[in-house]
């Protein structure tokens, strides 16, 4: 742990920032493991003072910090740390404040860490970077943060790397995907390779195929300008459901640490087999949501949520997937996410083979293949499903059953928000959770010729009530492999 930091946060007063970055920060506080001398600066076109930024900070914690980790010292202590500085970015004129403050430090504290969390639009990204450069600020001890999605194809996504790497040496970039930090998905890489017996059946010999969904209840909400000129498949198949993608098929890394385990992953986007035109019609299904109940609540539908929508814009995808090497040939992953669905659930479904000989005829009950459920949210865990023999005289029956994991019971303690963790470790400089440039690119050359396709398609995005599992095309795309998709409750 560096002993001096500054964490400046460029849109310190947006929804991000207020409901993620800063609780985030808060929490790791409270557990002692922020730098002493940390500073936590806030950067936007919000004409407030300190104080006034340091209240709504106050309100924020208290909206989003889980109830009993509201501690009133540690509030204090972070609100200590905070500053904000109003910057117009473009206006070379406004950066002497930030400027000022940065070079502001306690004489002890020499060569302090600096990230730069770039919450804001990725149309700014380089013109921060290059203020930033002239500033003198950015030095080996300087890290930049980048949201998803970076770009919108191959070609923007390689003008963004290209701006801020101008300024930022590659090591010093971290690209956040927030779902990589979540306990279950680092859980992913224990399971997998510290337990012998799963291992030698983690192979197209004994899986049958993988199912990876993100499905939310709400619909895009505040968020519809954005999400408008970008879809369900840039918002969460690109980033979020690829790398998972990655780390279910990824080769074991010598150690699973900083570059091996990205090498693994860029393998695995390389190994994806490219979609021409025939396959995206044949194996994608868009949708968007029309008006529904969920909860039991009438809610609008998208054109009633984005009124400015042409009416081409997907909010939901599924799509099968296939990873050509040794390890997975022939193994179809099923991905799927969409809004307005009817449940909040991220799980990794993996789905064994049935055995290779029926040694009970004659049984009674179910015969179903084995599944492990990783759960990702709500409720973080995984769920092996088993068949056993009822208990009773007479012949076999047999019932499908259970062995469940459940972090939150089994270890009774408070779990890190995702973002707890992916902060820390760009303080510290890990990047192992991070993604890297050829991974991002990798992901959109595999994307792109989907969206290719879709753009000079006739055909819209099919309607599906909310509070659904989606279009029923999508159901149609397991059918046709004589395979379902598995719910969360069964």
């Amino acid at each position: 742990m560096p002993p001096a930091c500054d964490f400046v946060v460029f849109g310190g007063t947006g929804d991000l920032a207020l409901r993620k970055l800063l609780p985030a920060l808060y929490l790791r506080d409270l557990e002692g493991q922020l730098p002493d001398t940390t500073r936590v600066i806030g950067v936007s076109h919000s004409p407030l003072d300190d104080e006034n930024y340091r209240s709504d900070v106050r309100r924020a914690l208290l909206e989003h910090v889980p109830t009993g980790s509201f501690d009133e010292a540690a509030v204090d202590r972070l609100l200590a740390r905070l500053h904000h500085v109003r910057l117009d970015f473009t206006d070379p004129a406004d950066w002497h404040l930030l400027h000022g403050l940065l070079k502001r430090h306690d004489p002890g504290d020499a060569n302090p860490v600096r990230v730069f969390y770039l919450a804001v639009s990725q149309s700014l990204f380089g013109t921060i970077c290059q203020r930033l450069d002239e500033l003198g600020v950015v030095d080996d001890h300087a890290r930049v943060v980048m949201e998803k999605p970076i770009g919108r194809d191959l070609e923007s996504a390689r003008e963004v790397n290209d701006a801020v790497g101008a300024v930022f040496d590659e090591t010093q970039i971290f690209r956040i995907d927030h779902y990589l930090g979540k306990e279950s998905v680092q859980n992913l890489l224990v399971t997998r390779f510290a337990n012998t017996f799963l291992e030698p059946v983690w192979n197209a010999h004994w899986i049958d195929h993988v199912q990876i969904t993100v499905a939310e209840s709400l619909g895009v909400g505040d968020r519809g300008g954005y999400y408008d000129t970008a879809g369900a498949m840039r918002d969460m198949v690109q980033n979020h459901l690829l790398q998972l993608l990655c780390l279910v098929a990824m080769e074991p890394p010598t150690v699973a640490s900083r570059e091996d385990v990205r090498d693994e992953k860029l393998k695995v986007l390389k190994a994806l087999k490219p979609m021409n035109p025939d396959d995206v019609d044949r194996a994608t299904v868009r949708g968007v949501y029309a008006q529904g109940l969920v909860d039991g609540a009438p809610v609008p539908s998208y054109a009633d949520d984005v009124p400015a929508s042409d009416g081409r814009t997907e909010s939901y995808v599924a799509l099968k997937a296939e990873v050509n090497n040794w390890r997975w040939k022939g193994v179809p992953f099923y991905l799927r996410t969409g809004k307005r669905m009817d449940r909040r659930v991220s799980e990794i479904v993996v789905v064994f083979k049935k055995p290779p000989h029926a040694m009970f005829p004659h049984s009674e009950g179910a015969h179903e293949p084995n599944r492990l459920h990783i759960h990702l949210q709500p409720d973080e865990g995984m769920r092996m499903h088993m068949t056993a023999k009822e208990p009773g005289p007479g012949g076999i029956r047999l019932r499908p059953v259970s062995l469940d994991l459940s972090y939150a019971a089994t270890f009774d303690q408070r779990l890190p928000e995702a973002y707890e963790r992916l902060l820390m470790n760009v303080i510290r400089g890990n990047p192992t959770l991070f993604m890297r440039r050829d991974e991002v690119e990798a992901a959109w050359t595999w994307v792109e010729p989907i969206l290719h396709r879709w753009a000079a398609s006739p055909d819209r995005p099919k309607k599906y009530a909310a509070g659904t599992t989606g279009p029923t095309a999508a159901a149609t795309l397991l059918e046709r492999d004589g395979r379902a998709w598995q719910e969360s409750d069964q």
